[in-house]
C-alpha cells in the first residue's frame, strides 16, 4: 500500500507535502542532531575491543581503533590524556577503554573519545611484556656485550628510588655496615601515573652530571623498589626506563621487587640483584675485609720480599764460592811488583855511582891552577877583543885627519860623490865637531884624482 505521506507522482522540484509542517533538515542539523543523541543518551562506556592501527600524531594526539569478532570503533585519544595511561598502547593488545561516545561529523562515524585505558587482564599484560622484551632484545639492549664492570670500591653511589619508602633505609643501613660510602639520592616516585618518566629521567641526570660539578658525579648507579605486584612494579617494564637504563654510562644495578620479581630493567642493568638489600652488599666490599685483605697483602710483600733477599744471597754466597781467592788473584801482581822494586834499587844505584864518577871528574878539572890558568886565558880573549872594538869604533879614523859626511835633510851617511851632489847640503864630522856645506855644482866632470873642494857656508 502506498505511503500517504509521499505523493504517487515524482515531482522535479521539492513540494510541501500536504499535512507536513516541518521543513527539510540539512546535513549539518541532522549530524548535530546524531551527535547530541548519541553523548546524551550513552555518556560514558567502558568497550573491551583489540588496538589496531594506533598512532600517535605530531601534535601528541593518538588516533586507533578498537575491534572484536564482530565490529570496529574508531577511538582518539587527547594529548593530555595519553601521558596518564600506566601503559604504553600497542597493536595486538586487548584493552578496556573508557570514554566519551560521540560522533564525527566530518566524515559520519561514531567514535570513543578514551579517557582512560587498562589491559583487559593479566594475560594481556604478560603478552605485552613479552612483545617488548622481544623488541628491545632485538636491538641489542640486554646484550651481554653492553654490560660494564661494577667499581670495586665506588666512592659516590647514585640511588634512584622513593625518598620516603624502606628500600632508601635499608641501602643506606647496609652500606654503613659494610663500607661507609657517600650517597647521592635522586628521589622518584616508583609506581602509578609518571612514575617511568621520573625514572627515566634520575637515570639519564645522574649520567649527565659533571665530573667536577657541585654535587660528585657518581661511580654506579643503583635503581630500586620494594616487591609488588607486576602492576605495581610495570613502570620498570616500560620502554623509556629501559632505553635509560641500557644507555647509561655509568655502571648500574637495578634491584626492583624480591627475588621472584623480574624486570626488563633488570635485563638491561648491568647487573641485576634480588633485593635493594643484596644491591647495596654488591656494591661495595665489606670494609673488614678489606683491611684483612689489605693486611694479607702487606704480608705476603713482606714474605716474598724477605724470601727475595734470602735467595738474593745465597745467588751472592755461591758467586763468592766460585771466585779465586784474593791471594792467587793478587799474588802475580805482587811479585812482579817487588820484581820491579828490586830493578828499580839496582837502577838506582848505578845511576848514582855514575852521577858520582861524573863528579869526581869535574871535580879534578876545579882546582884552583886549573882556575887560574882559564881566567888569565879567558882575560887575555877579553883584552884582544876590547882592542879590536876599540880599533873599529868609528871615531879613530877622525884623530888621525879624516872625516865623514852626512846628509843634512836625509841624516843618511854619504859614502859617494854621486850621492853628495844628490844631497847638496851636508854636515861634515870631525874629531873635534861638525860644520855645514854644500855641494856646487859645476860644468865639467870633476877630476877624479883630485877631490871636490866643497865650499864653506
Amino acid at each position: 500500500m502506498p505511503d500517504p505521506s509521499f505523493p504517487e507522482n515524482p515531482q522535479l522540484v521539492a513540494e510541501d507535502v500536504p499535512g507536513d509542517n516541518s521543513a527539510p533538515l540539512s546535513v549539518g542539523e541532522l549530524a548535530s542532531k546524531l551527535k547530541r543523541f548519541v553523548e546524551s543518551e550513552f555518556g560514558h562506556v567502558r568497550i573491551r575491543g583489540e588496538i589496531s592501527g594506533y598512532k600517535r600524531v605530531a601534535s601528541g594526539h593518538a588516533y586507533l581503533s578498537l575491534k572484536d569478532g564482530n565490529a570496529v570503533i574508531d577511538g582518539v585519544i587527547w594529548k593530555g590524556s595519553a601521558g596518564a595511561f600506566a601503559f604504553q598502547p600497542q597493536d595486538g593488545i586487548e584493552v578496556v577503554a573508557t570514554g566519551k561516545l560521540t560522533t564525527y561529523p566530518g566524515r559520519s562515524k561514531y567514535q570513543i573519545v578514551i579517557e582512560r585505558m587498562e589491559l583487559a587482564g593479566a594475560g594481556q599484560l604478560m603478552a605485552l611484556l613479552e612483545k617488548l622484551k622481544a623488541k628491545l632484545a632485538g636491538e641489542g639492549l640486554f646484550d651481554n656485550a653492553r654490560k660494564k664492570r661494577l667499581p670495586y670500591l665506588p666512592r659516590t653511589i647514585g640511588v634512584v628510588t622513593s625518598p620516603t619508602g624502606a628500600v632508601i633505609r635499608d641501602i643506606l643501613h647496609r652500606l654503613e655496615d659494610r663500607c661507609p660510602t657517600h650517597v647521592v639520592l635522586w628521589p622518584v616516585k616508583v609506581q602509578g601515573e609518571g612514575a617511568a618518566q621520573e625514572v627515566a629521567r634520575a637515570v639519564r641526570g645522574f649520567d649527565a652530571m659533571a665530573a667536577d660539578g657541585p654535587i660528585p658525579r657518581p661511580e654506579l648507579v643503583i635503581v630500586a623498589r620494594g616487591g609488588g605486584s607486576i602492576e605495581d612494579l610495570w613502570c620498570f617494564n616500560e620502554e623509556e626506563v629501559v632505553r635509560a637504563v641500557a644507555e647509561c654510562s655509568i655502571p648500574v644495578i637495578s634491584a626492583v621487587g624480591h627475588e621472584t620479581d623480574t624486570t626488563l630493567c633488570d635485563y638491561a642493568a648491568d647487573l641485576r640483584a634480588p633485593t635493594p638489600t643484596a644491591a647495596a652488599e654488591l656494591a661495595v666490599p665489606v670494609l673488614a675485609d678489606l683491611r684483612l685483605t689489605l693486611a694479607n697483602h702487606a704480608q705476603r710483600m713482606e714474605r716474598c720480599a724477605r724470601r727475595y733477599h734470602e735467595r738474593a744471597s745465597e745467588r751472592l754466597a755461591g758467586a763468592v764460592r766460585a771466585l779465586p781467592k784474593r791471594d792467587a788473584l793478587l799474588g802475580p801482581q805482587r811479585q812482579r811488583a817487588d820484581e820491579a822494586g828490586q830493578r828499580l834499587d839496582l837502577a838506582l844505584e848505578r845511576r848514582l855511582n855514575t852521577a858520582r864518577g861524573a863528579l869526581d871528574r869535574s871535580g879534578a878539572a876545579l882546582r884552583p891552577a886549573m882556575l887560574e890558568q882559564r881566567l888569565a886565558a879567558a882575560r887575555q880573549r877579553l883584552e884582544g877583543l876590547g882592542r879590536l872594538l876599540d880599533a873599529a869604533h868609528p871615531e879613530r879614523p877622525l884623530e888621525r885627519g879624516y872625516a865623514w859626511v852626512q846628509g843634512r835633510m836625509s841624516g843618511k851617511v854619504i859614502g859617494t860623490a854621486a850621492e853628495a851632489r844628490a844631497a847638496a847640503a851636508l854636515t861634515l864630522h870631525f874629531r873635534d865637531g861638525a860644520i855645514d856645506a854644500r855641494v856646487e855644482r859645476g860644468g865639467k866632470t870633476p877630476d877624479k884624482t883630485i877631490p871636490e873642494q866643497p865650499s864653506l857656508l
